[in-house]
């Protein structure tokens, strides 16, 4: 028998699926973060090999005393270089001596398989490996790939220089709006109140000690997108334009990915992934109508499967 494992690795928590020759997933495990470039590399291979434990010990296969492994694919945040791929192949070779997995290794160096996060998005999101995918999280950026195994990045230079269409975005775009709006430098806008009540403030200018003072971070900031949303959907106009904006982003930095892989004759999927995709002002509508007018043979769609399925799906296809 076959087995796999793909591994989801990201800067708040570590998936890893346990998956049979025909895809199917036999256990499911999670633990903590594992980007080594944030947490260190001691910390990453315990979140990860507490991962596969779970995934191990959650399947059928844990009656048996070992269970055979014969290929492992990680995708993770924070790896792109030729030596962060070493120092996970090194990691992987600790992991093999683990007295606390109950796996019979089988790996081979060709069976170990180390990408970035986007690749197994990409392969996750639409079950096979050609196509974009569109992430826009905390973060944003666009991945993709075609028939003659060309690949393509787009964006996810962080919140200082770049991640446009994020939930970050969003949300520091609507702070400073309604900034904007108190000074009387724009128009009246319900993003004052709605910031005021979700952050209990008596005042927009408490905002001042809330961001700066208590030492907010790029996560606690993109968590008041949903609130620029949930004004825009109620009509306000000034949400609504940070929300175009949002998508047309989106859809610009999309347009250079399909250039780049595909000819207009072709036709192909993008995938798109992250919370900002489930807002209620009409954020996917906006991106699609642009999308369809660049590429009109092109399919949006919702993902299939999670990341780590992704990576189970590139163990397996490496294994043949």
């Amino acid at each position: 028998m076959i087995h796999v494992l793909g591994i989801d690795g990201g800067g708040s928590k570590t998936v890893c699926v346990l998956m049979s020759a025909d895809g199917k997933i036999l256990g499911h495990g999670q633990a903590g973060p594992s980007n080594y470039q944030t947490i260190g590399i001691e910390a990453a291979k315990i979140a990860i090999i507490s991962a596969i434990q779970q995934a191990v010990e959650h399947s059928f296969l844990a009656l048996e005393r070992f269970v055979p492994i014969q290929g492992i694919s990680l995708g993770l945040a924070g790896v792109g270089r030729s030596e962060d791929i070493e120092l996970i192949r090194n990691l992987i070779e600790e992991i093999q001596t683990s007295s606390e997995l109950p796996i019979d290794w089988k790996l081979t160096p060709e069976n170990i398989i180390i990408n970035s996060d986007s690749v197994i998005a990409l392969v996750g999101g639409l079950g096979h490996f050609v196509g974009i995918v569109v992430i826009a999280g905390t973060g944003s950026h666009i991945f993709g790939k075609n028939h003659q195994g060309i690949s393509k990045r787009v964006g996810g230079w962080g919140y200082l220089l770049g991640d446009e269409g994020s939930g970050y975005d969003i949300a520091i775009q609507g702070l400073k709006s309604a900034l904007r709006s108190y000074d009387g430098r724009l128009e009246s806008t319900q993003l004052i109140p709605a910031f005021q009540d979700a952050l209990n403030l008596n005042s927009i200018e408490e905002l001042i000690p809330v961001v700066y003072r208590q030492g907010w971070v790029v996560k606690d900031i993109a968590s008041l997108a949903p609130i620029v949303d949930q004004v825009a959907a109620s009509g306000d106009p000034i949400a609504q334009t940070i929300i175009k904006n949002a998508a047309h982003e989106l859809a610009l930095a999309t347009e250079v990915a399909i250039n780049h892989l595909f000819e207009p004759t072709e036709s192909f999927e993008i995938v798109v992934m992250g919370g900002v995709w489930k807002g209620l002002a009409n954020f996917r509508r906006q991106f699609e109508a642009e999308i369809n007018a660049i590429a009109p043979l092109a399919t949006i769609i919702s993902p299939r499967h999670e990341p780590a399925y992704g990576a189970g799906l590139l163990a397996l296809h490496t294994i043949g």
